[in-house]
């Protein structure tokens, strides 16, 4: 039933008919009759963040964490400015989130008032879409339209700005079932030719892939468990981007690891020398593609994506297949196993051989050390002490720590890893912890950071406190700007131009200060008791790791370089079939 209500009544009763349980966010003048409402009701808990960005990645982990959308609350000006970080890593790594901004009242709009900033300007390129309500009458409806299109095809973030005199207005109140959505359609049915196609070629393929991406997890548990089923069914290797680990299990028969600049070994020599490469629901980032000229030089291609704007705008495909990846997965099923479940065995068989050659390079190896905290090592006491954890969450800051965690932690679930991929936002871990432990209180959840990154958003253990939110913060601590440093030291001639700090934080001291448990670990003896005081304090935790200052993220693919021109580190390369090219240090 429609109903007379203010515009700020209108917001509140918006979110809760679209089944918000949370809002995280910072009040201001512009969204104060917004806040007024938020008192005066119980169904929608609020979480104050320090600042907006903060409020942003929160919510980004919310997301992630559930595949239900963020919702973020702020007000004008740099309150919205604040947040256009993380409107933009939501943007870039296809996070559902809905961004209600305040704005100065309608007249002023223009006239350069007090915390006014074109906020729809400012956003246009980093949102799906956004709106600027000047009608209490379409408030509603906007608002119902902005979660449809945010969860709707390709999830992403929008922004619906909203003036102070709108929201103090009374207007009509339109429900979510009366609101005009159909406007917005995505295709989610894949063209069963071009699916036939496709399972022509799986039919067919030597050297097959199964390319996946963050698409197979944004497209539901029922799209995961079908990739599952194609991967076991046909004996296709499998490898993901840093988005899509976890959609495939870790410990699967076809998992070959992640695959990219830091990917490994034996994933991006399969995805180098595969004759059919199947992306599904990844966009051919170029921290995957490498040198596009010899990215996958003598395969076909088949990509399947609910966006059309990412077919053919990096890597041109022989079989486009625009559709959610759920459908299409199970159309492709229905085919391939109608047609009698066939592939090359034969040249499966010689497929695997050479990648078990590939693997058995070993990688992820390095020199260990009795006496300094190895940051790998600590990854895998971290994996080994928590992987039998029955709800166990990990996010991560952005950088070597990052990469690290992808290599050494696994995943058997999707949505239970949460990091910036596109964007590459430092600072995202912390808050973006505070959002999967508010949606799952009694989960596990840790954020693997480096010192420097977690410091760009520390301010927000102060939230982890205030909620009792018992997020573990696990810093690997180097005192360098790792990734920077590695940089600096492999392509600029170790000239190490401003990659370190010089008057870091006593980390312990400053968990005490945020009211939280402090941990230090300098040796790797101490190291196993250290994570286990950890895991059992019952609250926050920052876990201060002090790790080799010096060490490099291998393997790595420098920047601009084919998929077999690889960087290796300590890797054993005795046994390898086929020259790889690889680079040893």
């Amino acid at each position: 039933m429609s109903q007379q209500m203010t515009g700020a009544k209108m917001v509140v009763q918006a979110l809760k008919d679209q089944g918000v349980e949370v809002v995280f966010g910072y009040p201001g003048g512009a969204v104060l009759p917004i806040y007024d409402e938020i008192f005066q009701q119980n169904a929608i808990r609020h979480i104050l963040v320090r600042h907006e960005q903060g409020a942003t990645h929160a919510a980004e982990g919310y997301a992630r964490s559930t595949g239900k959308p963020g919702v973020v609350l702020v007000t004008s000006g740099p309150g919205a400015t604040n947040a256009v970080t993380g409107i933009t890593d939501a943007l870039m790594d296809s996070i559902p989130l809905v961004v209600i901004t305040g704005q100065v009242p309608t007249f002023m709009v223009g006239s350069d008032a007090f915390q006014e900033a074109d906020t729809v300007g400012i956003t246009r390129p980093c949102t799906k879409h956004n709106w600027l309500v000047k009608d209490t009458e379409k408030l509603a409806e906007t608002l119902h339209q902005a979660f449809h299109v945010a969860t709707t095809g390709r999830p992403g973030p929008v922004l619906v700005d909203i003036p102070k005199d709108v929201q103090f207005a009374t207007g009509t109140y339109t429900p979510p079932q009366k609101a005009r959505t159909d406007h917005y359609r995505p295709r989610v049915k894949g063209d069963i030719e071009a699916i036939t196609a496709l399972v022509e070629l799986i039919e067919q393929a030597e050297r097959p892939v199964l390319y996946t991406g963050g698409g197979v997890i944004n497209s539901g548990p029922g799209a995961s468990q079908l990739l599952r089923e194609l991967a076991d069914a046909t004996g296709f290797p499998v490898t993901s981007t840093l988005m899509g680990l976890g959609a495939y299990p870790a410990s699967g028969k076809s998992w070959i690891g992640m695959l990219g600049m830091h990917g490994t070994y034996e994933a991006n020599l399969t995805m180098h020398g595969c004759d059919l490469m199947i992306n599904i629901g990844a966009r051919f980032d170029d921290r995957i593609t490498g040198r596009i000229a010899d990215f996958s030089p003598d395969s076909k291609k088949a990509h399947i994506d609910i966006d059309p704007s990412s077919i053919n705008k990096v890597i041109r495909t022989d079989i486009p297949i625009v559709g959610d990846v759920g459908h299409v997965l199970e159309d492709l099923l229905k085919i391939w196993k109608a047609r009698g479940r066939k592939v090359n065995r034969e040249g499966l068989a010689k497929w695997w051989k050479q990648i078990d050659a590939w693997r058995a390079v070993n990688c992820l190896a390095y020199k260990n050390s009795k006496d300094v905290i190895k940051p790998q090592y600590a990854l895998q006491r971290l994996e080994a002490l928590t992987r039998d954890h029955p709800d166990r969450y990990v996010t991560t800051e952005v950088g070597q720590h990052q990469m690290w965690a992808a290599q050494f932690m696994g995943f058997d679930a999707p949505n239970r890893w949460m990091t910036s991929g596109g964007l590459g936002t430092m600072g995202y871990g912390l808050p973006a912890s505070i959002g999967v432990q508010i949606a799952h209180p009694e989960a596990l959840v840790i954020n693997v950071a480096g010192e420097a990154s977690w410091l760009m958003n520390m301010q927000e253990m102060g939230t982890a406190t205030q909620y009792r939110l018992p997020v573990k913060q696990f810093i690997l601590n180097n005192e360098r700007l790792g990734m920077v440093r590695q940089w600096q030291e492999l392509l600029h001639g170790e000239r190490y131009s401003h990659s370190w700090s010089e008057a870091l934080p006593d980390f312990v001291k400053l968990a005490e200060a945020f009211g939280c448990k402090g941990i230090k670990c300098d040796h790797p003896d101490q190291l196993d008791d250290a994570i286990r005081e950890m895991l059992a304090y019952p609250g926050p935790v920052i876990f201060d790791c002090l790790v080799e200052r010096h060490e490099n993220c291998f393997p790595m693919i420098p920047s601009g370089n084919a998929h077999n021109q690889m960087i290796l580190g300590e890797a054993e390369t005795q046994g390898v079939i086929g020259d790889a090219g690889a680079v040893l240090v």
